[in-house]
């Protein structure tokens, strides 16, 4: 098969794909494969200004030389047109026929962008997504009223594709291709949600450690996105070595450093990253850091107790233990003890720390 032979079953490939996801008659199929001499009376439409219109702007393009800029430009008014009109029908109709009777057409790529915009306004976003998929990865990137389609594709793509894999392939393309054109922080961000959706806990803590400078961005539907960037980046890299392979193993451990009163002991089992110590009241980005301030001087000369349970409302992922006797307004600390989700490390993940502490008793 020859490479013109190949480009033609390429693009009928595409609209017959469009055909069965859109149910076009059989009378609007006919209507694809014909020349325009042959179809210009169903492209007519309109009022008798719009009918004259069209009429005009056909001769003019059957007079312009195939793929030249005139061409474009002719073609696109007509499109533009239709759109004016909302008939999507034959706005894709009109530009699909031009795709395959023009394979070499530098333009197609934006015929192409054009079509699945008038899916978007037919609500069909998974065929527009589609046509936007095959543009990125058939068709050369090309600058028009002086934006890229391919920026254009992947924007629209992210919003309409929820695939995980994909995902990470549009923003490391936005990433890559267009930093200049695009919010950075955010895409390193979503870069490295994806990555952890797929399973790429490599690529999602470099993502994370790439948003890092950027941090103070707000990213929407992520309040907490510096603090959980950091954590994740802080975590992997730390030794890991407070970690107790079980609740309980944990729990024992805390208990006998309270019995004997040791705050050096009980230190050690302090997670050394993300640790937190704030009260009930105050929202996650008010914690303070454990490491700022000695335990000693709130154990010194007091006997610590603790609750014989677990609070009811721990589970199976999280705990609290109540402790009593410290030497501060609020003598009542709650310990807050985690499980670790970490996939990235298979023999740290599912383990348990001490991520935390909660001044005074629960609500």
């Amino acid at each position: 098969m020859d490479k013109r032979k190949k480009h033609n079953f390429f693009y009928i490939c595409i609209i017959l794909l469009t055909i069965i996801l859109t149910n076009i008659s059989c009378d609007t199929v006919s209507e694809f494969f014909r020349g325009y001499s042959d179809v210009d009376r169903y492209y007519i439409t309109g009022s008798k200004e719009d009918r004259e219109n069209f009429i005009e702007l056909f001769k003019l393009l059957k007079m312009e030389k195939p793929g030249s800029e005139a061409e474009f430009v002719i073609a696109r008014e007509i499109a533009t047109s239709y759109a004016r009109l909302n008939d999507y029908e034959r706005l894709i109709n009109f530009l699909s026929a031009r795709t395959i009777n023009n394979p070499a057409d530098p333009y197609n790529g934006y015929y192409f962008l054009v079509i699945a915009y008038a899916y978007i306004q037919q609500d069909s976003q998974e065929i527009a997504a589609f046509y936007f998929d095959i543009i990125l990865k058939n068709y050369p990137d090309l600058i028009i009223n002086d934006e890229s389609i391919h920026l254009i594709c992947l924007n629209h793509l992210i919003n309409l594709n929820d695939k995980a894999e994909q995902r990470v392939w549009y923003y490391r393309e936005l990433i890559s291709r267009f930093p200049e054109k695009i919010d950075l922080a955010e895409a390193y961000f979503m870069l490295g949600q994806a990555c952890e959706n797929i399973g790429d806990w490599n690529g999602a803590i470099q993502a994370y450690n790439n948003y890092l400078p950027y941090s103070g961005t707000i990213i929407q539907g992520f309040p907490n996105a510096d603090r959980y960037a950091k954590q994740q980046v802080d975590f992997s890299r730390s030794q890991k070595d407070w970690t107790f392979e079980s609740l309980q193993a944990l729990r024992s451990a805390i208990e006998d450093a309270l019995d004997d009163g040791n705050a050096q002991m009980l230190s050690r089992y302090q997670a050394k990253v993300n640790f937190f110590a704030r009260s009930w009241e105050q929202i996650e980005t008010d914690e303070i850091g454990m490491t700022r301030f000695n335990l000693v001087q709130f154990m010194y000369g007091n006997r610590i107790r603790y609750a014989a349970e677990l609070d009811g409302s721990s589970n199976t992922t999280e705990a609290f233990l109540r402790t009593t006797g410290w030497s501060q307004p609020l003598s009542t600390w709650y310990f807050y003890f985690r499980k670790i989700y970490f996939p990235q490390e298979p023999e740290i993940h599912g383990h348990w720390e001490w991520a935390g502490i909660y001044y005074g008793e629960k609500f």
